[in-house]
């Protein structure tokens, strides 16, 4: 089983759903309230575990119901928490999400809270299970010590490093520099390099200031019109699978938890992207976002229903 790492955050999402998205000053009448585990590091570990990976996030949370329903989740999933210590001083992270039910788009606002306490230190704690990892994936839901320090281990083991840079700050020139994947939408991507990313050409463009900086390879994932690869040898575009979209949100931590599993299991990155793509495909279908997150039965069926590959 291939082995996956990094920091990450644990959140609580707390959603809601209306029949369309409120305007500034506008109240709506919703339909439901959930409560249900989320944050692009519990989300992306989760789809990682569910794929097929051994998966470990280093994260805080606070000692609150919140913290409590997330460590349900992850002793349901069983999913490791080696590496995850309570603060009790601090609330749990979380995350208001509003979902329009015409078109299953959303908005998100998050709550750092206890995610914003992984440092460096967190994740150097963790170090031996870096050595005999096969994949090193983390986002920008913690603090960047947190990432430097996640490259840095990945690089002295020689592990792929993946970076989701999500949700998109400001990072240290040296950080990109040696990354062996990035990650952006195309609403990262434009704000990372400065370029429109409205087609296949902008993405070509966007993912050429980024190999410039020293990133490796770079996979810029546009939705339901599908992903863009390109590094200094090839480039391939990959449309999205035709779905009945319900609900989007985690569908980016679906990509990047298949993403990461299917790196870690050495697949070719033709593979790999078609492989993550399914798993973001299926994510979108169902409620919720740990919770929609698909099983490796689940995902080698759409490959082979889609793709004809059989793994």
């Amino acid at each position: 089983m291939a082995k996956i790492i990094g920091p990450g955050s644990l959140n609580v999402d707390i959603t809601g759903y209306a029949p369309h998205l409120p305007t500034a000053g506008q109240t709506v009448t919703g339909s439901t309230l959930r409560f249900s585990t989320g944050g692009k590091g519990t989300n992306q570990m989760t789809a990682a575990h569910r794929a097929g990976a051994e998966a470990y996030i280093i994260g805080k949370q606070g000692d609150d119901v919140l913290g409590q329903i997330l460590r349900r989740h992850y002793e349901s999933e069983g999913l490791s928490r080696a590496y995850v210590t309570t603060d009790p001083e601090i609330e749990t992270g979380s995350a208001l999400i509003e979902i329009d039910e015409g078109d299953a788009q959303n908005r998100i606002m998050v709550i750092l809270a206890a995610n914003a306490l992984v440092g460096r230190d967190e994740v150097m704690a963790a170090e031996r299970d870096f050595a005999d990892a096969d994949a090193v994936l983390t986002q920008l839901e913690t603090t960047i010590p947190a990432v430097e320090a996640a490259k840095e281990l990945a690089q002295k083991y020689g592990k792929p490093f993946i970076l989701n840079p999500a949700p998109c700050v400001p990072l240290p020139a040296a950080l990109l520099d040696g990354i062996d994947y990035v990650t952006p939408n195309e609403t990262e991507a434009a704000e990372m390099t400065g370029c429109p990313v409205d087609s296949v050409e902008d993405c070509r463009r966007a993912a050429d200031v980024l190999l410039t900086q020293g990133v490796r390879n770079v996979v810029i994932t546009l939705g339901s019109r599908g992903v863009f690869f390109k590094n200094a040898e090839q480039e391939c575009f990959l449309p999205a699978l035709s779905v009945r979209a319900v609900e989007t949100t985690g569908a980016g931590d679906a990509f990047n938890g298949g993403f990461a599993t299917a790196i870690a299991e050495g697949m070719p990155i033709e593979t790999a992207l078609k492989f993550a793509t399914c798993t973001a495909a299926i994510s979108v279908t169902r409620l919720g976002a740990a919770a929609s997150m698909p099983h490796r039965h689940e995902i080698n069926e759409l490959m082979e229903r889609e793709f004809g590959i059989i793994l």
